[in-house]
Formats: structure tokens, sequence, C-alpha cells
């Protein structure tokens, strides 16, 4: 809106009120010509939906009285649309309105009375609310092992705010609307100045959202947004971490007023598997094996996780808590290539000899009496 046009118009007559009207007599006289005229109960009337908006501009400025006190003042300084004063020689001559605030008088290219007063006349209320975002929305999920190393699909119930659905989030009593917040001028924020910075923050009369209700929705208690459960298949990737924090776009709380939504984010558990453990992009098993096959070495089978087993070759003389590796046998990675299966090998010591077993033990012992395992030790211990 123009400052011409901003001082042009009578406020006061468009709202059939008298210019000393209290603000209950103007916002009573405001609401009934709202409802008159309002899109909604005026369906096609091109002249109807006109008579709203200047109902609604003009409500704008009269309901504030900063805004209301500052129109008052330019439109006694500027009464009919110009004035006159004398000049030398002539009498008297006369200043075009427009030519006022074009800056046009006199032929020059100068900003004019527009320019000067830019701040007060483009502060109307017809500037259109800005998109809000959608808020974040956080949830959780518990995944198998199996789903956690190949990924997944699962369905995830989430509860967050979307539009009203009784007043399709506007906040708005049906058969009214919302004003634009004179505050903010319907940006949502406003600025604060700090020495030679101004810092912007969400407006406290309208709570950031650009809009003020005057009549609210009975079922959202005029703030727009109402809760709303959905169920939505998410894709969990390959390779995910247990506690990993993922972040799903677009996939939060709808946006206001064509807003972008808001995002996903899910934390994802994982469920321990009786076998197999993880080490990033490994995963790890231990496998048991034999004396002999440790001490005199052997080719032993390897379960692996969703798929057949390996086979790896067991050193000869191969220690307790040896690790092997199984290339490819791993987690999957985000490049789609798979970690390796770490093989740790644990030799079990029988629990009960006897017979022929015993026997060869006792031969065995026999034959390795002058090997004494714990002589380094003990010349290690001395020489310390």
């Amino acid at each position: 809106m123009s400052g011409k046009d901003f001082v042009e118009k009578d406020y006061y007559k468009v709202l059939g009120v008298p210019k000393d009207a209290t603000a209950t007599e103007i916002k009573k006289t405001y609401r009934k010509l709202a409802r008159e005229f309002h899109p909604d109960a005026n369906k096609g009337d091109a002249k109807a939906e006109e008579r709203f908006k200047d109902i609604s501009e003009a409500y704008d400025v009269l309901s504030d009285e900063k805004r209301r006190k500052e129109y008052d003042e330019a439109r006694s300084l500027f009464a009919n649309g110009g004035f006159r004063t004398g000049g030398p020689g002539t009498g008297s001559y006369s200043f075009d309105f427009g030519d006022l605030f074009s800056g046009n008088q006199g032929g020059g290219s100068g900003g004019g009375l527009g320019d000067v007063f830019g701040g007060l006349f483009n502060r109307g209320g017809t500037r259109q609310a800005q998109p809000r975002r959608g808020a974040d929305v956080e949830t959780e999920v518990t995944l198998s092992f199996e789903e956690a190393v190949d990924g997944a699909t699962v369905p995830l119930r989430m509860t967050s705010q979307a539009p009203c659905r009784v007043c399709n989030g506007t906040g708005a009593k049906s058969g009214t609307t919302p004003r634009v917040c004179p505050t903010c001028v319907g940006s949502g924020t406003v600025s604060r100045g700090q020495g030679a910075f101004a810092l912007s923050e969400p407006c406290k009369d309208c709570r950031g959202r650009g809009m003020i209700v005057d009549d609210p929705c009975t079922d959202c208690h005029g703030s727009g947004r109402a809760s709303s459960a959905r169920t939505m298949q998410v894709r969990i990737p390959a390779g995910v971490q247990a506690d990993q924090r993922i972040r799903l776009k677009g996939k939060g709380a709808q946006g206001e007023r064509g807003g972008q939504p808001g995002d996903l984010y899910v934390t994802v558990h994982v469920d321990p598997h009786p076998v197999f453990g993880r080490k990033g992009d490994n995963l790890t098993v231990t496998v048991p094996v034999t004396f002999p096959e440790a001490a005199l070495g052997a080719t032993i089978e390897v379960p692996t996780l969703g798929g057949p087993a390996v086979k790896l070759k067991l050193p000869p003389g191969s220690a307790n808590g040896l690790t092997m590796r199984a290339r490819g046998k791993g987690a999957t990675r985000k490049d789609g290539t798979r970690g390796d299966l770490l093989v740790t090998v644990e030799v079990v010591v029988p629990q009960h000899v006897d017979g022929d077993a015993l026997n060869a033990l006792e031969q065995y012992r026999e034959a390795t009496a002058s090997d004494d395992p714990r002589a380094a030790l003990f010349r290690a211990a001395k020489g310390a």
C-alpha cells in the first residue's frame, strides 16, 4: 500500500464508524462487517471480496492505537489530497497530492515525501503472512540385528502437530478470518536494535505466526494446529548403528501457509544377536575349536549372518583368542560394499577325559615335560 493510498482512504467511512469511535466500537463493527462480506459467505462475489479486503485493511490500521494516531495526523496534514500555499508574485499555487508521494514535483527526480514517510505508510496490513516451516518430529524404533545390518522398511506411528481440520489451519472461527499482525506486518518476526546491528526475533504479539485471531476456532483455540496421529512407512538404511539418530528430510510436521514440512528424526535401537556382534562395519563371531585343531591346524566352518557358512584355514599352533577375517561377510556400508566378519578362535578344554583320550593326554604330557610354558615368565620376573 502506497503512502498516498494510506492517507486518501477514509478508513472510518469504510467501517462506518465516527472518527471518535472507541476501540470496542471499531472491533464490534469490524466483526459484523467481516461476517457479512466474508468470501466463504459470498462465493464468487468479487465485489464482496474486495469489500472484505477494504474492511480488513481499515481494521488493521484503526485497531492499532499507534498506527491510528499516525493515520489521523497524516490525514489532518494532507486533508483533501493536497494543499495550497503562498508563492512569490502569484498569490498562491498548489501541489498535486500524487506528486508529493511520487517525487516528481518541479520536474525533479528526488524521492518526494513518499520516501520521507515510507516507514510510516508502508506498514499497512495488506502484506501477506509469511510461510512457516513445520516443526521437527522425533521418534524411536527398535530393529532386529539382521534389520540393522541389511536395512528395513518399518511402520512408524507418529503424533505431531498438523493444520486444524475445523478451521483449515487459520485458527479462526468459521465465517471469520485472522488479520495480519500489525506489529510484525505478517512476517512473524520483529527486529531489535543492538548497536550497529539488528537482531530478528519472533513477534510476541502473534507468537511468530504473523496473524492475529480475534474469534478463535473452538477446536484448536486459535492456534491453527491440532494433534494428528499418522502411520507412515519409513526406510531405515542398511548398516545403521545402535542408538544412531537418522534424519528424514520433509517427513516431520506439516508447515503453515505453504511452508515446508519439518524433518523426522528417528533414534534406532538394535536388539542383540545370540551369535554375532558388531564393530563398526564389521561383524564379529567367536568360534570354538578343539585343542588338536588349534595345535595341528585345521579347516573350520564358520556361520555367516543370513548366508551360507564359509570355510577358514586355521594355522597350526593357533593360540586361544586368535582372530581371522572373512572378507565381505560383514555389515553393509553406505556405498553398498560390505565389511568383514571377524572370527575369534576359542580353544575348548574338555571337562571330562577318560579312556583312550586320557591315555593319549598322559603320553602327550610325558612327551612335552621338558617344555615349560612358564619358563620365560619367570626369567622376565627375575630380570625385572
